[in-house]
């Protein structure tokens, strides 16, 4: 008897063996199937995490770009630190930024704060 043939209760051993294998490919697919919705679902969740993070990016951009405002910055300097724009006669040249460094001018006192 050839291998194709033989039965097994009725069926051909190749009938068995096709169901086996479709039995099988079956599982496989449907598993395939279950694993790909699951990593489409962390795909998704990922990408809702990436937006919120854009967003709070471009919230924290927009708020250093607030404090930065040179304006903010010098009421701030003026303010708490009584500190005044440079005068003239204090700025120097770079040729001279040398000469400076060796003989450093003495550093004038800050302006007192009221202190509560």
């Amino acid at each position: 008897m050839s291998l194709f043939a033989r039965r097994i209760r009725g069926f051909r051993l190749v009938d068995l063996l096709s169901l086996v294998v479709l039995v099988s490919l079956i599982l496989g697919v449907y598993l395939a199937k279950t694993i790909a919705g699951r990593e489409r679902a962390e795909i998704a969740t990922a990408e809702k995490q990436i937006d919120t993070e854009k967003a709070r990016i471009r919230t924290l951009d927009a708020e250093v770009a607030h404090l930065e405002q040179p304006a903010r910055i010098e009421h701030l300097s003026e303010t708490y630190l009584g500190m005044q724009p440079v005068p003239i006669k204090r700025e120097a040249e770079p040729d001279a930024l040398a000469e400076i460094a060796l003989h450093p001018a003495p550093l004038p006192k800050p302006a007192a704060t009221a202190q509560p």
